[in-house]
């Protein structure tokens, strides 16, 4: 049976530096730790993975808290985290949550009981007990996407409050004064910022707030379409409306389609979020980007940095967003 010796021989490297690569690979290049994984394969050297993990500690396992995979944005921040833990030999466990709290809490026990090393939390609830973290130190976690204000761990979110200013600027300089918003959750952090940035943008513009213009919605294509139905029932019909996301957005179009009006001439139908589907509906959205891999990754190497211990504050990064001009906007019609 081949040993941990013949795959230091072929890699060039000590047996030490094959066991580093094996038990801590953050501490190890990822130009030396591709050598040993590579020469691992070829001398089918099989190492007791239950022995490494019971002699480092550390299971190299990381739990993900998704409300929903469904999401397409959400989709894609996996996608940027799976990269990430690769690169620094971690595995990620998936917890498809629908934003159960009970859910959440077991899976924070995992973390708790040595079975994953830490949390990534994708919406603005800490899954951990209460006296988890008291002792001022911070909890293996990062919040990511959705975040609590809390200085409990790392986070990182976008400027939504600035980016939906953006987008509501945009509508206005078209010409639109009856501006509809399709909301997300009610107690969505996103929600709120986002309903935060549009009435911003109407108040510099000395547009009154009108609260018939808001509707409630989930960040489903239903709600969307649903919103689009009951939008069109109002007297004083809006020209534009402003989706919370992307998928709320898709379905307001195919609202809109369905009852006869034409997008853009008729009514302008922006979004959030940028996901893929965004560039190739009829007509393209108008949407927020978002750079939803460079979340996941960011995630991942703050969680990192925290297990490691390289962190003594709980940093919040705030990513950038762009403003992405397509053709389902246009001037407001006479």
């Amino acid at each position: 049976m081949p040993n941990i010796r013949d795959v230091a021989d072929l890699a060039g490297v000590s047996v030490a530096t094959v066991s580093r690569a094996l038990q801590q690979p953050e501490r190890v290049s990822p130009k030396t730790r591709a050598k040993v994984m590579s020469a691992v394969s070829e001398v089918g050297y099989k190492p007791n993975l239950m022995a490494v993990k019971f002699r480092s500690g550390k299971t190299h396992s990381l739990v993900v808290l998704v409300p929903t995979v469904a999401n397409v944005f959400f989709a894609r921040v996996i996608s940027g985290m799976q990269e990430a833990a690769a690169e620094s030999g971690y595995s990620l466990l998936l917890g498809n949550t629908l934003g159960n709290a009970d859910i959440e809490a077991n899976y924070a026990r995992m973390v708790q009981t040595s079975q994953a090393d830490g949390l990534i939390q994708l919406r603005a609830h800490n899954p951990f007990s209460e006296d988890t973290g008291k002792n001022d130190s911070m909890l293996p976690m990062v919040n990511a996407c959705e975040v609590l204000s809390s200085n409990i761990c790392p986070t990182v979110t976008l400027d939504n409050r600035a980016a939906a200013r953006a987008m509501t600027e945009h509508l206005l300089s078209l010409g639109h004064k009856r501006i509809a918003l399709f909301k997300g959750p009610a107690d969505s952090p996103l929600t709120q910022e986002r309903l935060a940035g549009y009435r911003d943008a109407l108040q510099a513009a000395d547009i009154p707030y009108d609260q018939s213009l808001l509707f409630a919605g989930d960040f489903t294509l239903q709600a969307g379409y649903e919103a689009a139905g009951r939008m069109l029932a109002l007297d004083n019909r809006p020209t534009a409306v402003f989706c919370e996301n992307d998928e709320t957005a898709l379905g307001a179009l195919q609202g809109f389609k369905n009852a006869g009006l034409r997008v853009p001439q008729d009514i302008s139908v922006a979004g959030f979020d940028n996901i893929d589907f965004a560039a190739y509906c009829d007509p393209p959205l108008t949407t927020i980007a978002q750079p939803a891999e460079a979340f996941g990754r960011t995630a991942v190497n703050l969680l990192v940095d925290v297990l490691e211990g390289k962190l003594t504050t709980a940093p919040k990064v705030i990513m950038p967003f762009e403003l992405i001009l397509r053709g389902s906007t246009g001037q407001a019609p006479d």
